[in-house]
């Protein structure tokens, strides 16, 4: 087991890992831009080390940098977290070549299921259905007109290098395509350097269910259940659930199996997450593979009781898994919702300044991952998710309940947050009910 970890993130998923880190005995390197020289996860960690200014790319995306402090504070292995370098195949790489573990798949996984064209093929190949779609990427108009045609309107254009719902424009008639082309590929470029995209069927209002895997370097893989994550704003998630309140049993062993299918075909290592859309008629279809972390894994460990950061790190240093998939037991239900700090009555701005009361629910089944304290000030320069307020009960109903009333005590004073956003949501009928799809926002609430 390794004996000193630096975790190339910050924020929440950096006090996530500081955690089960402490817990097996390993000690922890974070790392910092000068914006975060006060966070919580630079005070709770063994060692610190600065990485650069504020910018995301002189700090958190500084390969150079992250590796530097790694080599400098003698670590042995490397977790990314989520987001920033976690789905990045050269940094996988570079940690290799610098006789560092980095914690999660090899760099042709990262590479191949990153690139959501390449990924979508392989999955033909390994025969888990897909959308239908644009075999190839799409390089010109004639190219996007003719697959578009070919498809049916309407269609979904989407960035190859895509995450975080970038680089998708939805396109119903011929005339709009065009224009909405331009601008996913301008967006795409922006966003991920590469403006690369195809072209796929869009699907109305599905359902966006994901399949929690572990995978480890023996072959063994197994699937610790399903999360519904429909509730989006944007192609942004906003609520996740587990349990998926529709699925039977039936369908559930198939999306399963047809998650691991996926990961094999690939060799998946590591923790990962297959996502898939389902329709009106239970069809499901293949949508992307996440090589990391996901920001929803609490829920997962809270109906399984499994520790899904530890798996990945008793994986990297080696160890087979010793979870089969007969020992996988979902019990109960589990919410998590995202509590960002932004201005929902002004167009969900991002709300940085200073914490000046906070005040963290608490009680039997609710758990809170954030890096917020009194007196905290939430910088400019990153993602404006400060908090994942998870609850467990030992139903939905009694789930639902007890967020309504975790809410209700979650307080944060001196910026705005989504807390009462979230709190429109648990109590519309419609999500009560476990009638909704990824058109629930835009369909019930009129600031969606």
């Amino acid at each position: 087991m390794f004996k000193k970890i630096l975790i190339a993130n910050r924020g929440e998923i950096a006090i996530r890992i500081i955690r089960a880190c402490r817990e097996m005995g390993i000690e922890t390197v974070a790392v910092f831009s000068t914006a975060d020289r006060e966070a919580l996860h630079v005070q709770m960690a063994d060692e610190a080390v600065c990485i650069g200014p504020p910018s995301p790319y002189d700090s958190y995306l500084n390969i150079k940098n992250i590796i530097s402090a790694a080599a400098l504070t003698s670590c042995e292995a490397i977790h990314p977290g989520f987001g920033f370098l976690s789905e990045n195949s050269r940094f996988a790489e570079v940690c290799t070549e610098c006789n560092m573990v980095f914690i999660g798949p090899d760099a042709d996984t990262i590479e191949s299921m990153g690139n959501k064209s390449k990924a979508r093929q392989m999955m033909i190949e390994a025969g888990v259905p897909v959308i239908l779609g644009s075999t190839s990427p799409v390089l010109s108009d004639d190219d996007a007109i003719k697959a578009a045609k070919d498809i049916g309107y309407p269609v979904m254009i989407k960035a190859s290098a895509g995450g975080g719902g970038r680089g998708i424009r939805i396109v119903r008639k011929e005339e709009e395509l065009i224009f909405n082309l331009q601008n996913a590929k301008s967006e795409a470029k922006s966003a991920f350097g590469d403006d690369t995209v195809y072209i796929e069927k869009y699907l109305e209002n599905p359902r966006h269910v994901e399949m929690q895997i572990l995978g480890d370097n023996y072959g063994n893989i197994i699937y610790l259940g399903e999360r519904d994550c429909s509730i989006q704003r944007r192609n942004q998630k906003v609520l996740e659930e587990a349990p998926c309140p529709i699925l039977t049993q039936k369908l559930r062993e198939k999306m399963g199996k047809t998650s691991l299918l996926a990961a094999k075909y690939v060799g998946y290592k590591g923790a990962g997450t297959v996502e898939f859309l389902l329709d009106k008629d239970n069809n499901f279809y293949f949508m992307e593979m996440n090589t990391r972390i996901q920001v929803e894994h609490p829920i997962t460990e809270l109906v399984t009781g499994i520790d899904i950061v530890k798996e990945q790190i008793k994986i990297a240093a080696g160890e087979k898994l010793d979870i089969m998939q007969e020992d996988v037991e979902v019990k109960g239900h589990s919410i998590e919702c995202r509590i960002n700090a932004e201005d929902t009555e002004n167009g969900f701005m991002p709300c940085p300044g200073k914490v000046k009361v906070l005040l963290i629910p608490g009680g039997l089944g609710v758990r809170v991952d954030t890096h917020l304290y009194d007196g905290y000030i939430v910088p400019p320069f990153y993602d404006s998710m400060i908090a994942k307020l998870i609850v467990h009960g030992k139903d939905r109903e009694e789930a639902i309940n007890r967020m309504r009333r975790a809410l209700s005590e979650f307080l944060v004073e001196g910026i705005k947050t989504n807390i009462e956003y979230q709190f429109n949501i648990i109590n519309n009928e419609s999500f009560i009910k476990g009638d909704y799809d990824t058109g629930f926002i835009s369909t019930n609430l009129n600031r969606g």
